[in-house]
């Protein structure tokens, strides 16, 4: 690891530094960092003057937004849209990607709701089929799905969570998506567990749609998030929402009333405005300050905070790890299962440790700012 945590948590969330709270539920909401409360206290007070907003504190705004994004996951900014929360990257995907009668879109048991629902009604609206593919001991069976990918001719979409939300389970995005590629499958990954805490590259992972809310690991307000299109099927798609400036004839506000229905020739096309100006402010400083950081680090972090969960619940016959061992299929959500979840949760709140219940499993989810003996306090509680 090469940051020193301390030296964050004084000058990013010092109410950890004091000691105020144990917080290890960022699968569920993330903390604003510093920079961040900041930056939304200041554009709030310009706000409730508008007078006072300037040219550079609107749109540019929302552009500094999509390169933060960009640069996080290895993507383009052209293939940036930015969004409200992973369900509207969700229905992005699943009502622009072209199946149609007799196609399956594939996935597994066990995902979110965010990523089923849209996909049960968009199959069910265009004839198509959503398959789920069963569980092998409470995870995703891959080989059964890598074989539905390679031997079904039906299949033409993948959708999938890239970490899953209550057993912490990680896909392996570029097989699955090396294997898409080849058979023209289009792969939608839902990354909102994942990115923040453990590194990705996009395009190498030959994703076609993702989306990600940025309220969880990306510390940032509720309401904000991005998707990604696969440059090469940015044009290819055609919005099925339609935002006034989706088109780009309408930057000029000038002259609006020429009516050019022509689409932005990058994912903008899919964006609804007006989007919160002052969310997409602070969701710019809270992921720049993961760029500025360095992804492969915190990534080192966390997963060396999860491994302290691995080592535990090894040591302990009665705390099952539902979370794979592998570094390489988890990242930071950690799933515990001792034998009264709920007494080892009542345990967790009344000294103060934020955590989840998830599926009859603790969920503990620490980030680049916990440190080693926090993580060791909660799981001793876990244990008591």
């Amino acid at each position: 690891m090469s940051y020193d945590v301390e030296a964050l948590r004084a000058r990013e969330f010092p109410w950890a530094a004091r000691g105020e709270a144990l917080f290890l539920d960022h699968a569920s909401t993330g903390p604003l960092p510093e920079r961040t409360r900041r930056a939304m206290a200041d554009y709030g007070l310009r706000r409730a003057e508008p007078f006072r907003l300037r040219a550079e504190d609107l749109f540019p705004v929302l552009q500094r937004a999509r390169e933060h994004a960009a640069r996080l996951i290895g993507g383009p900014c052209q293939s940036i849209a930015l969004v409200t929360n992973t369900s509207h990257g969700v229905n992005i995907a699943a009502r622009t990607l072209p199946f149609g009668a007799g196609d399956v879109v594939l996935s597994t048991q066990g995902e979110f709701p965010a990523n089923v629902y849209p996909w049960l009604s968009a199959t069910r609206a265009r004839g198509a089929e959503f398959c789920m593919v069963p569980l092998v001991g409470g995870l995703p069976d891959e080989p059964a799905l890598m074989r539905a990918i390679e031997t079904d001719p039906r299949v033409r979409g993948v959708a999938l969570s890239w970490v899953s939300y209550w057993s912490g389970h990680r896909f392996d995005l570029a097989a699955i998506g090396a294997a898409c590629r080849e058979r023209g499958i289009w792969f939608f990954v839902d990354a909102i567990q994942g990115v923040g805490a453990v590194e990705l590259d996009v395009i190498a992972a030959q994703v076609d749609v993702l989306a990600c809310g940025a309220q969880k690991w990306l510390l940032s307000p509720w309401g904000t998030g991005f998707v990604y299109v696969r440059p090469e099927l940015v044009a290819t798609l055609e919005p099925a929402e339609v935002g006034w400036m989706a088109q780009a004839g309408n930057t000029d506000f000038r002259s609006l009333l020429d009516y050019d229905p022509t689409w932005h020739a990058d994912a903008r096309r899919f964006e609804v405005v007006t989007l919160d100006f002052v969310n997409f402010a602070a969701m710019a400083e809270s992921i720049g300050l993961f760029n500025e950081m360095g992804v492969h680090e915190i990534a080192a972090h966390v997963c060396s905070l999860a491994d302290r969960a691995v080592a535990f619940a090894a040591s302990h016959r009665d705390v099952e790890l539902v979370t794979p061992v592998d570094r390489s299929r988890r990242a930071g959500v950690i799933a515990l299962r001792p034998r009264d979840v709920a007494a080892a949760s009542e345990r967790l709140t009344d000294a103060g440790v934020a955590h989840a219940v998830r599926e009859g499993c603790v969920r503990l989810a620490p980030h680049l700012y916990n440190t080693v003996s926090e993580m060791d306090r909660a799981l001793a509680l876990i244990a008591s």
